[in-house]
């Protein structure tokens, strides 16, 4: 086999070797069903046994409130810059938006379609490498919604915001979800594309609350209500089966290396570990303000696009891949999620010390 090396890509991204190991051992069959895990049928007992663990494990690592739907749905996140306002968010209505990135414009972008948006705070002012410290409310959003976590610019909440009563807290958690624990409970609705710290693309996880459920527009195409896959077990129509098996895997293994308590220490010691040495560095800089760093996407930059350039290469020839920045801002990012092994990024730290030195 082809050795790996080590993959800091914002996404597609890393994934548990021991997770991709059990996938190839049930490509050709799933168990002893004599089918691969990618032919069996979405409503054979073999995909709907896969369906159930995939769910059981994730409230079991999530502490999911038994009033909160697991879902498992196509499109990416997204699809849920619309689906979440054709659902919620009425002509008259208003709804908030934390302005932390590009991803959450690209939500109130969509937003904006169907009903008012109020702008409760953003970092833009800063090329968004900020986390807002209060955010001000309008009188009464139908909904709040953040980016918990900026891949472009690297900066994360710490905890999420507090939204006004009767508010529902809703979360584009793509980048960071179950990275460190999280309580479900001061969520309305919580959505991730698997692809950056889950699973594989092709699967984008809801969790949301039986009340919004029900609240849902009715007078919207079935495929873009929340209920119609509630009502479906996520089986409306064909599901991504195998994104939805692969994210299974991932839980348990999260769960079997000690939950999510256990992978937060680990996050934070790889990051740490990483934003020390940008910080006494004379040549590479962080990009994110402090107290607004990421877990998950640690940007940096020379000052100088050539420099940046020069590094990319040089860390490629040393099996480090998938470092350059956004096309959007430049410089580097290394994106170090859940199952990124904590060698690389002392490999990543080796490198910058050796081309610094040169």
């Amino acid at each position: 086999m082809t050795q790996r090396i080590f993959n800091f890509s914002a996404g597609p991204a890393v994934l548990p070797v021991p997770v991709l190991e059990e996938a190839r051992e049930n490509l050709l069959s799933l168990g002893k069903t004599g089918i691969g895990v990618m032919e069996h049928s979405h409503r054979g007992k073999a995909f709907i046994k896969v369906l159930e663990e995939t769910e059981a494990a994730c409230r079991t690592l999530g502490g999911i409130p038994d009033n909160y739907k697991v879902l498992f749905l196509s499109g990416g996140a997204s699809s849920q810059f619309f689906m979440i306002p054709m659902n919620f968010l009425g002509k008259t209505d208003t709804a908030d938006y934390l302005v932390t990135g590009a991803w959450s414009e690209k939500a109130v972008s969509d937003a904006k379609r169907y009903g008012n948006v109020h702008i409760a705070c953003t970092s833009k002012d800063k090329n968004f490498n900020y986390i807002p410290e209060k955010a001000t409310y309008s009188d009464k959003p139908k909904y709040v919604h953040f980016t918990s976590n900026n891949t472009i610019f690297g900066t994360q909440f710490t905890a999420e915001p507090t939204s006004p009563a009767d508010a529902p807290l809703i979360c584009d958690t793509s980048s960071d979800m179950f990275c460190r624990p999280i309580d479900v409970s001061k969520y309305g609705l919580i959505y991730a594309g698997a692809q950056k710290n889950l699973g594989p693309a092709g699967v984008t996880l809801v969790i949301i609350r039986d009340d919004l459920v029900k609240a849902g527009a009715v007078d919207i195409p079935a495929m873009l209500q929340y209920r119609t896959h509630a009502e479906n077990d996520s089986c409306y129509n064909t599901p991504p089966c195998f994104p939805i098996y692969v994210m299974g895997l991932v839980f348990k293994w999260i769960q079997s290396t000690g939950g999510l308590a256990a992978m937060q220490k680990r996050n934070e010691e790889k990051a740490g570990k990483l934003y020390s040495y940008l910080d006494g560095s004379k040549l590479f800089k962080a990009t994110a303000a402090g107290g607004s760093r990421s877990l998950m996407n640690v940007t940096f930059v020379t000052g100088n696009q050539e420099s940046d350039d020069k590094f990319i290469a040089f860390a490629k020839e040393r099996g480090l891949d998938g470092l350059k920045g956004h096309r959007s801002v430049g410089g580097m990012r290394a994106s170090i999620y859940n199952a990124f092994p904590a060698e690389g990024v002392d490999a990543l730290i080796t490198a910058m010390k050796d081309f610094e030195a040169k």
